[in-house]
């Protein structure tokens, strides 16, 4: 498929009542968007299949459809360390950063992930952190090779320690990945259930939404 066809396909599968919701958002980073959910993307990028030259030319898109579509389609087996620096240093419109580190992510399938993640947690960084909280929750539910109980009681620990300080998305991410090392097994969930009764639940309205904060202590129980 060509990157003409793909726009096409957005062009034609534009959801206006998306589009207004876009245009609510306040960190649109210079994006437009065709209001397409991400079950529709990932639908479609399904049937497109990995294909990473195609990837890379709508990840430099002016449309945040395109990009969503970009970094699902893209082939984990040849994203390197450099690339995912310098996609996360573009990030911060709607949900990228979440399609980009969570949400079954391609990122968390590539070879450096869990160095990623390693790295990210720590950083000074905000999107960084966020995202590296996101690499947590993926590798540890999927159980990936490389990330070990070790690594995860310290992620637990590092939560505990670091949540207040954290803005709202960062601390999603953090109460994400307590449910994800909580998958894994009995020992890590009675672990990350402590600490979640400590920060859960989590508010995560920005002005002018209303969900209702994240229980993460619900999602642990259901594990």
């Amino acid at each position: 498929m060509t990157e003409h066809q793909v726009m096409e396909w957005l062009e034609k599968n534009q959801n206006q009542r998306g589009i207004s919701h876009w245009q609510a958002v306040s960190n649109q980073h210079g994006l437009t968007s065709y209001g397409i959910g991400l079950t529709a993307l990932r639908k479609f990028a399904r049937h497109i299949g990995k294909n990473r030259s195609l990837a890379q030319r709508l990840w430099a898109s002016p449309s945040y459809d395109a990009r969503v579509l970009g970094l699902l389609i893209d082939d984990p087996g040849h994203i390197t360390v450099e690339q995912a620096e310098e996609q996360v240093e573009q990030l911060g419109a709607g949900m990228l950063s979440h399609v980009f580190c969570s949400c079954d992510a391609t990122l968390a399938k590539a070879p450096c992930a869990f160095e990623l993640a390693k790295k990210w947690c720590d950083s000074q960084d905000a999107m960084r952190r966020r995202c590296g909280y996101g690499l947590v929750y993926e590798l540890a539910r999927k159980k990936s090779s490389g990330i070990d109980e070790r690594f995860l009681y310290t992620i637990i620990d590092k939560i505990s320690v670091q949540f207040v300080g954290q803005n709202k998305q960062t601390r999603l991410a953090m109460g994400n990945a307590l449910i994800g090392i909580g998958r894994r097994n009995e020992s890590l969930r009675q672990a990350a259930l402590a600490v979640a009764q400590e920060i859960s639940p989590i508010d995560f309205n920005e002005p002018g939404q209303s969900c209702a904060p994240f229980d993460v202590v619900k999602h642990l129980n259901k594990t």
